[in-house]
């Protein structure tokens, strides 16, 4: 393993029952930058991320974060890698019943075993970071969903994780708070030295923030390259998904038989 790239996904494949989800699939995620997932409903994406968790066992291959091989893991070693990584779920995924200040400060609680006055000035450095110091006592009924988003930053990355693991963190957001969400994306990976994966489907803002892009359809990477060269881009399937073309590799229609055929046939059995 390059001693520059935190994850590697080597060569996976993985598929659920009989059916294929990712084949041969190959991806270099460096430290200390921010890697995009990029890809249509379905083709993988969310599957990455899993795996990379150690959720999910390849079925080929091997996905090594900081050289370790995940799914070689016992349980322990496991769980000690896992308290190096946090996520980003869609949607936030806070803790209903708890505060804000009590949302951000599970993760050092369950894993840290560290004097409450400690955790709080930690909470509050982190909510700080994310402009809602001053939220801390609200609940998540009471919080925008932009505001919700913020929550779930600080508390990913509360522990200051190797690696952080985004599935959709533009999901719902207003066009302000996405941009907002994804400036704090980029300067708390900065400011942490981490390195992030973010599976997404806004082009527009990931293109402002992220390093390097894959993008996955029919299980397999089909494109890849900085966010400059994304948008240089002539390959159709990336081309059709950056620009947001109708039709093209991903073709509008289903697949039928003719179109004069199928009504022909309705009118003449209409006519009988």
């Amino acid at each position: 393993m390059s001693e520059e790239n935190l994850v590697e996904i080597d060569a996976v494949s993985f598929g659920y029952d009989r059916r294929p989800v990712l084949e041969g699939i190959s991806m270099r995620m460096p430290r200390g930058k921010i890697v995009a997932i990029m890809g249509g409903s379905g083709c993988g994406k969310t599957t990455l991320l899993r795996l990379t968790g150690g959720q999910l066992r390849p079925t080929r291959g091997a996905v090594r974060i900081a050289g370790q091989v995940v799914h070689e893991l016992d349980d322990e070693g496991l769980y000690a890698l896992r308290r190096r990584m946090s996520m980003l779920f869609q949607f936030g995924a806070l803790f209903t019943d708890m505060s804000v200040f009590d949302n951000v400060a599970f993760p050092l609680r369950e894993h840290a075993d560290l004097p409450e006055p400690m955790v709080r000035d930690l909470v509050l450095m982190k909510l700080e970071a994310v402009g809602l110091r001053g939220a801390h006592a609200l609940m998540p009924s009471e919080l925008s969903g932009g505001m919700a988003r913020r929550v779930a930053l600080a508390r990913a990355v509360v522990m200051d994780p190797m690696l952080i693991l985004y599935d959709e963190p533009f999901a719902g957001l207003d066009p302000i708070a996405m941009s907002v969400v994804g400036s704090l994306i980029r300067r708390l990976n900065d400011a942490l030295g981490a390195t992030s994966i973010l599976v997404t489907h806004d082009v527009v803002e990931s293109l402002q923030i992220v390093d390097y892009l894959y993008f996955v359809a029919e299980g397999r990477v089909v494109g890849e390259g900085t966010p400059e060269e994304i948008r240089r881009t002539t390959m159709p399937v990336v081309r059709q998904f950056v620009h947001g073309e109708i039709d093209g590799p991903v073709p509008f229609h289903y697949p039928a038989p003719g179109y004069d055929a199928d009504v022909g046939l309705a009118a003449a059995g209409g006519a009988r």
